[in-house]
């Protein structure tokens, strides 16, 4: 067999032990020996890999190699991948050959594609010749054609590093690294004075502060004699709250005006409805095709001026389709007489038994006592409104707050009086006033409300 020396050859082992390819350095019955040997496209480590014969499942000569001559040849080899799966491999050496032996559990399968490797033979002896595996040009040389995959040879056509031959240790490398000790070192460093001070200037746009302030407080509403508190709007416009008789006097100039009390209570009933809907949850919930969740408001009237702003209140919320029920201390009260006509022309319920009021509703709006030093108490409504866990509006609720009751919403007309913190939440509504009615009693004012009709009150801090 000594007539196959020389010979380039590919050579399919079994047992998953690869493709070889390499020069026939020797052969005989049992073995084939190869140098310059590749096993699966990688180069082997070793210059002579001996094959046996029954490890030997296809065998295929390309050709010979002649000394002293640099030709081209075609071989088979693989594509590396990014990751090489692991082999072991065990040597022993005897003179100078060795035998490899593969683990075939860790050979990888790729796909195969022929390369050009540039062989050069100059050894006088003919034992020890060097070989050159070229990446292929950008260009033929001859043709002048681009050489299809050339990019995808330059990134992956050399073989792996063979001395990494141990994982990199990411977590014993992670706790060399102390967080904590550094950020305690940053945090103990004192900020640089110099530095600061030589830091250029942040540039600021035409809408932002320079220094961050407080809100602007803007004070346009004077009183006579202001003894008690005051309050603050969303826009930082200061509203002076004012005494029961100085309200009292603002009522008598209304009514020489010609803005009577059927008027007033017109505009609070409108505004109580303002309110009402923004908590029943506004469009959301007033929506022709959402019936099965339309609310019900429950309206507790006293037999005074409050009372009939109540019902007043819960006609407007029926001509907006919510069901209303009127609950009235005395029906017979001449006061509210006029409203419950009206209010009974929209086909919802009146009552005056607290036995017959629902277990629930969506919303209590409470005109139930008027603004004096020792409101009336009405312990049975007290009980039922404790008992349901609907929120409290109250309309013009004394100052005091209502006993038994505790609004999370109170509604006040024209100027507030120095409420107490047990009225909830403080709402300004216009009654529509003219500027002379106010000078009249003494009252400089230009009105806080702008867009809105209806504006929320803040305790102002001092």
């Amino acid at each position: 067999m000594a007539q196959w020396i020389g010979y380039m050859v590919s050579i399919k082992c079994t047992d998953d032990l690869g493709t070889f390819q390499g020069e026939i350095l020797s052969a005989t019955n049992t073995e084939i020996t190869l140098m310059k040997a590749f096993c699966n496209g990688f180069p082997c480590l070793e210059n002579e890999v001996k094959i046996r014969a029954e490890s030997i499942a296809d065998l295929k000569l390309i050709e010979k190699q002649s000394d002293n001559v640099e030709q081209h040849s075609t071989v088979t080899i693989a594509k590396p991948i990014a990751k090489r799966a692991g082999r072991s491999q065990s040597m022993s050496e005897t003179g100078n050959t060795s035998n490899i032996k593969f683990n075939s559990s860790n050979v990888s399968h790729v796909k195969s594609k022929p390369i050009d490797i540039e062989v050069k033979s100059s050894s006088n002896d003919g034992c020890s010749n060097s070989y050159k595996n070229n990446t292929p040009n950008r260009r033929e040389k001859n043709k002048g054609k681009w050489v299809k995959g050339w990019k995808d040879e330059e990134c992956f056509g050399s073989p792996l590093d063979h001395k990494i031959s141990k994982d990199f240790d990411f977590e014993k490398n992670l706790a060399l690294f102390n967080k904590q000790a550094l950020w305690d070192e940053l945090n103990a460093q004192k900020p640089d004075v110099i530095k600061q001070a030589d830091k250029k200037p942040t540039k600021y746009r035409h809408d932002e502060n320079v220094i961050a302030t407080l809100p602007t407080s803007y004070r346009q509403i004077t009183v006579p004699k202001q003894d008690f508190c005051e309050y603050v709007t969303d826009d930082g416009l200061i509203i002076p709250s004012i005494s029961r008789s100085l309200r009292k006097k603002l009522w008598e100039a209304a009514e020489r005006v010609g803005l009577t009390w059927e008027r007033r209570i017109e505009l609070i009933g409108r505004a109580t409805t303002e309110i009402s809907i923004q908590l029943l949850g506004g469009g959301h919930r007033l929506n022709p095709h959402n019936t099965h969740q339309w609310p019900t408001v429950v309206i507790l009237c006293g037999p005074h001026k409050q009372g009939a702003a109540g019902i007043n209140a819960a006609r407007h919320l029926a001509s907006h389709g919510v069901r209303t029920i009127v609950f009235t201390v005395s029906m017979d009260a001449p006061v509210i007489k006029k409203e419950l006509s009206l209010y009974m022309l929209t086909k919802n319920r009146v009552l005056n038994n607290v036995t017959d009021l629902p277990n629930v509703g969506d919303l209590i709006i409470a005109a139930l006592c008027e603004d004096t030093e020792n409101p009336k108490h009405y312990p049975l409504l007290s009980d039922w409104i404790n008992k349901n866990k609907a929120p409290v509006l109250a309309v013009d609720p004394p100052t005091v707050g209502i006993p038994g009751i505790t609004p999370k919403f109170s509604l006040l007309p024209a100027l507030p009086l120095p409420h107490s913190s047990d009225n909830g939440k403080l709402y300004l509504c216009n009654l529509g006033f003219p500027v002379d009615v106010f000078n009249e009693v003494g009252i400089k004012y230009k009105s806080p409300f702008g867009p809105k009709f209806v504006i929320p009150l803040h305790p102002k801090d001092d």
